[in-house]
């Protein structure tokens, strides 16, 4: 696939439907878990313009920063700490309206407002998280929820 995207405007069930092949073009064939995520975040960044996206992956016990777009981002976070621990203790998506009222968030950049976590799958176990942030404020629901969810199960893991 030619690795431009074609984006659209409308509402977000639109968008997201049709970003979704597209995402599935870039990952087919290609077998390197950092390629497949880079693009994935590429793809949602310049499709909704989002603050930050990208993933933390789960090595050693500890989530570590992986391919994103945006500024500069933790570098590791601790199970159970902010949205992103805690998605992978809890194993699973969770929402957050105003992060200033999620307790222990962990405040990467204080444009950061509303967040969304998905984590990611491989035999049962979480082997990483996407994150999104907006720097505005109740920006997903669960429309977003559901359609992350498909997407990071696209990304081969194994």
């Amino acid at each position: 696939m030619a690795e431009d995207l074609h984006i659209i405007q409308g509402d977000k069930k639109t968008q997201y439907e049709t970003l979704i092949p597209q995402i599935q073009g870039l990952l087919t064939g290609e077998s390197n878990l950092v390629a497949n995520l880079a693009n994935v975040a590429a793809a949602l960044k310049e499709q909704f313009n989002w603050f930050w996206v990208g993933f933390y992956w789960v090595i050693e016990n500890e989530l570590v920063l992986g391919p994103f777009q945006g500024p500069v981002a933790c570098t590791r976070i601790k199970k159970g700490r902010g949205v992103c621990g805690t998605s992978w203790e809890k194993e699973q998506t969770i929402i957050v309206e105003d992060v200033e009222k999620f307790p222990g968030h962990i405040a990467c950049s204080s444009l950061s407002k509303s967040e969304i976590v998905v984590p990611l799958f491989h035999q049962g176990k979480v082997v990483g998280v996407l994150d999104v942030d907006s720097s505005e404020l109740a920006q997903f629901d669960a429309i977003d929820q559901l359609y992350l969810e498909k997407i990071v199960g696209f990304i081969p893991v194994s």
